[in-house]
C-alpha cells in the first residue's frame, strides 16, 4: 500500500487515509446499532491494513453499543503509532441526535469520559465540535476552547482541534492555543483549507466520499474516471480528496470488511491531471 503521511502537530506522523468510527455503530444517529462483533473485526483489520489514525467521539453510540468501547475492546493494548482523535462539545437530545452543546463547565467531564471509555491516560487529539446540526459560524468559541487548552496544559490532551468552524472561529482558537486539525463537513471550503495549509494544520473533511474538497463531483464524473482506472467510484472519491492537498486527511468509515478493503485500496490509486480535470468538470 502506498502510504501518504502528515505530521500532526509536528510530532505525530499519521497516514493521511484514516478511519472514521461513527459507522461502526450505526449508519445514522436515529438508526439501529450494528452487531458489535462485526465492528471489532473491522477495527482489527483496519490497523492490519496500515491505518494509524482513528476518528471517534464519545457520542457515537446507541443503547449498549458505543464506538469508544469497541475501539478499546478491539485494539488494546494500543500500538505505539496509533493516533486516536475524539470530539467533545455536542450533547445528545432525547431523540439521540447530538443537537445540544456542552457548556464550558461540562467539557472537562466529557474529556475525562473519553479517557475512561478509550482506556487512555492522554488523548492524542481532541476537537472542540461547535454547534449542533447547524453549519459553522455565528458564535464565539473562546471560552470553551480555553477549557481544552487548560486540559492540554495539564497533560490530558496532546493536540487540539476544532470542528464545524469558519475562518473567524479558527483564528479565535489560534489566539488561545495551537490548532493541529480542523474537521469540517465536506463542502466547498477552499479558503479554510488554504488557512490550514499555511498554518501546518490538518484539514479533515467528514462525510468525505463525495470526492475532492472543492465540492463533490457529480456521480457521472466519478463513474467515468472509475471506469477508466478500473476502480470504484468510492475509491476515486477518496483518492481525489487526498490529491487536493497534502494537508487533507480522509476518514471514511464503514461497518463492512469488504467496504473497508475497498476504501483502503484507494491509497494506491494515482489520479492523473486528466482524471482530476474530469472530476472538476
Amino acid at each position: 500500500m502506498t502510504i501518504k503521511t502528515f505530521s500532526l502537530g509536528g510530532d505525530l506522523t499519521i497516514n493521511r487515509l484514516g478511519f472514521g468510527a461513527m459507522r461502526l455503530v450505526m449508519n445514522s444517529f436515529d438508526g439501529p446499532s450494528r452487531p458489535p462483533e462485526g465492528a471489532v473485526a473491522v477495527l482489527r483489520r483496519t490497523v492490519e491494513l496500515g491505518v494509524n489514525h482513528i476518528d471517534t467521539a464519545g457520542f457515537y453510540g446507541r443503547g449498549a453499543v458505543w464506538a469508544n468501547d469497541l475501539i478499546r475492546t478491539a485494539l488494546t493494548p494500543y500500538r505505539d503509532d496509533l493516533v486516536i482523535a475524539t470530539k467533545v462539545g455536542p450533547l445528545r437530545g432525547p431523540d439521540g441526535v447530538p443537537s445540544g452543546q456542552a457548556t464550558p463547565d461540562q467539557l472537562r467531564g466529557l474529556v475525562e469520559a473519553n479517557l475512561r471509555s478509550l482506556g487512555l491516560d492522554r488523548l492524542d487529539l481532541v476537537y472542540l465540535r461547535v454547534g449542533g446540526m447547524t453549519g459553522p459560524g455565528g458564535e464565539s468559541i473562546a471560552e470553551r476552547f480555553a477549557v481544552l487548552a487548560e486540559l492540554r496544559a495539564e497533560g490530558l490532551i496532546r493536540h487540539l482541534g476544532v470542528s464545524n468552524v469558519d475562518a473567524a472561529q479558527l483564528a479565535e482558537a489560534r489566539t488561545i492555543a495551537p490548532v493541529s486539525a480542523v474537521q469540517n463537513r465536506y463542502t466547498d471550503d477552499a479558503g479554510l483549507l488554504a488557512e490550514c495549509e499555511e498554518g501546518g494544520t490538518a484539514y479533515v473533511p467528514f462525510f468525505p466520499l463525495g470526492g475532492g474538497v472543492g465540492g463533490p463531483p457529480a456521480t457521472e464524473r466519478l463513474d467515468k474516471v472509475a471506469a477508466r482506472l478500473g476502480a470504484t467510484a468510492a475509491q476515486v472519491g477518496i483518492a481525489s480528496l487526498l490529491a487536493k492537498s497534502p494537508s487533507v486527511l480522509a476518514i471514511p468509515g464503514t461497518g463492512s470488511l469488504d467496504h473497508l478493503e475497498e476504501n483502503i485500496a484507494a491509497n494506491d490509486l494515482n489520479l492523473s491531471h486528466e482524471d482530476l480535470a474530469d472530476l472538476r468538470g
